[in-house]
């Protein structure tokens, strides 16, 4: 198999495109051959050496999700046939054109979409589906606000919250892509304006946090009574002060969440609940996903780049070339 490696932590200069034996399923493993892979920060952050691919995942390999099709099982997998289109979630070992994955961990791919759209849809979409409708339990009419509105977490959130009756207010930093936001059926503003607007909104019920530490503060201001801060993403940063008094006031909660070190049963119910809530509307149509760039597997270090630059709209992909050979 052709697979993106890390030979340490570090920046770009770690990254290497090296050739592998295929991987062998067994037990409840599927091996699904790989077209396109998607990026995520928490390959970013796995390259920096501060987020370790959990036991029994490839230690070298990143990658925390997969789409493709299913080319062998192991013994005891009789979930999806030879030949089954899927995509999914893994613990590591996605940047490769052949990926193990256990069965429960993935879910059918709608026939609308092919293989370049599939690949923008694992991670992001079980990820924001998880955090907000999961364990947030954001409900109809209520509002949610996503800070960081443009990046793959972000467009997945706003479509899932507008098809679920939902009001949304989404931060979007960029004047450029504040239209293309609105489109997915959110209100769009400046971080800038986020309490103000969400206070005559009558408060946020649920804030989706994509961006960090720097937005505790503002997004107690925003919040409304027993609202609902879910904290995803921190690259602006890991520490802030808590106002102790506005979080009693508001009978708030703030929780944090991460899918990849969870154990393998938390892993599939995040991933079926997916399957039965937002994969129908990916096949009507409702909601789809958006690819900003893809490169090639051999282009990966802009690859990274591009996923480290502000101003990105949906998910940067590797693109492995075909998937079939003899």
């Amino acid at each position: 198999m052709r697979a993106v490696v890390f030979t340490g932590a570090g920046g770009n200069e770690v990254i290497e495109v090296v050739e592998r034996p295929d991987p062998v399923p067994t037990g409840d493993d599927l091996l699904i051959a790989v077209r396109y892979a998607g990026l995520n920060p928490a390959d970013l952050a796995q390259r920096e050496g501060r987020y370790p691919a959990p036991p029994g995942s490839p230690p070298d390999v990143p990658g925390i999700e997969v789409s493709g099709s299913v080319i062998a099982r192991g013994p005891t997998a009789l979930r999806f046939a030879v030949g089954s289109r899927v995509f999914g979630i893994v613990g590591g070992g996605g940047f490769a054109d052949r990926v193990l994955v256990h069965e429960l961990h993935v879910t059918d791919v709608p026939e609308r979409l092919d293989e370049l759209a599939a690949a923008a849809v694992p991670e992001v979409f079980v990820t924001a589906h998880d955090a907000v409708m999961m364990q947030a339990r954001l409900r109809p009419g209520e509002l949610l606000v996503v800070n960081g509105a443009n990046g793959g977490v972000g467009t997945a959130a706003v479509q899932i919250a507008s098809v679920a009756g939902a009001r949304v207010l989404a931060t979007v930093r960029s004047e450029a892509l504040r239209d293309d936001v609105a489109r997915l059926g959110a209100t769009v503003i400046g971080p800038e304006e986020l309490v103000e607007r969400a206070v005559a909104e009558g408060g946020a019920d649920v804030i989706l946090e994509l961006v960090g530490a720097p937005n505790l503060g503002p997004d107690l201001r925003a919040l409304a009574v027993r609202g609902r801060i879910v904290i995803v993403g921190i690259g602006a940063g890991t520490e802030a002060p808590l106002d102790l008094r506005k979080l009693m006031g508001r009978r708030a909660q703030i929780m944090g969440t991460t899918l990849r070190a969870r154990p393998l049963e938390e892993k599939a119910i995040a991933v079926q609940a997916f399957a039965r809530e937002v994969v129908p509307h990916l096949a009507a149509g409702r909601i789809a996903p958006l690819v900003d760039r893809v490169f090639p597997a051999s282009d990966v270090a802009a690859a990274f780049d591009r996923l480290q630059s502000p101003g990105k709209l949906g998910k940067v992909l590797l693109d492995f070339g075909a998937t079939s050979r003899s």
